[in-house]
């Protein structure tokens, strides 16, 4: 099985690779074109800012690659944002595979719920084939400030300050806002159910 992640400017692809590795994958990191296309499974990794991610991803031509893959692909964190259709950050026009907006968190007690989320949570409503054996209300690890609203293709969701979607699911693609790499056994799983789709 040929796994690729994804090599951008905002790609976290070394704990992704090792989180592969640990599992008896080896994840093969590109850009280039043809290697994303032949993939078994594509991941699509990401920390850092929307519209700069988004930029880079049009001028290499990799988000009309992302568009057109017909394999399971998984977004994290960054990655997932930029499936989605907007994100407020820097008022940046994203993929629009999920029809969602990307919102920022406000915290009505700033002393009290720091922006942005850094820590573990838990997730509910689990409800895709990544979750299976995975227990409703695993913790999973996030770092973000920017949020993917409710939406009908949310299958799990958190709550900090509100609601929102934790993970996303339409035909093949998987999204999640947490980093299953860095969550432990459970985060280990939802990998491992990645990679047995």
């Amino acid at each position: 099985m040929k796994t690729v992640i994804i090599k951008y400017n905002a790609g976290n692809t070394k704990s992704v690779q090792f989180a592969l590795e640990r599992l008896g994958v080896n994840g093969i990191v590109s850009d280039h074109e043809e290697e994303i296309r032949s993939a078994d499974k594509v991941i699509f990794p990401g920390v850092g800012e929307a519209s700069t991610a988004m930029e880079y991803l049009q001028a290499k031509g990799l988000d009309q690659v992302i568009k057109n893959l017909q394999q399971p692909v998984l977004g994290i964190c960054l990655g997932m944002q930029l499936l989605c259709k907007y994100s407020e950050e820097n008022d940046t026009t994203c993929m629009g595979i999920f029809d969602l907006p990307v919102k920022k968190f406000e915290s009505p007690v700033p002393n009290l719920l720091k922006i942005p989320q850094v820590g573990w949570n838990n997730i509910t409503g689990l409800h895709s084939r990544i979750f299976e054996n995975v227990p409703e209300n695993a913790y999973m690890y996030f770092v973000h400030s920017y949020y993917a609203a409710l939406g009908p293709d949310t299958v799990a969701t958190a709550n900090y300050i509100i609601n929102y979607s934790a993970a996303l699911q339409k035909d093949n693609f998987y999204a999640v806002q947490f980093h299953p790499e860095k969550s432990a056994s459970e985060g280990q799983k939802i990998l491992d159910n990645f990679l047995k789709l």
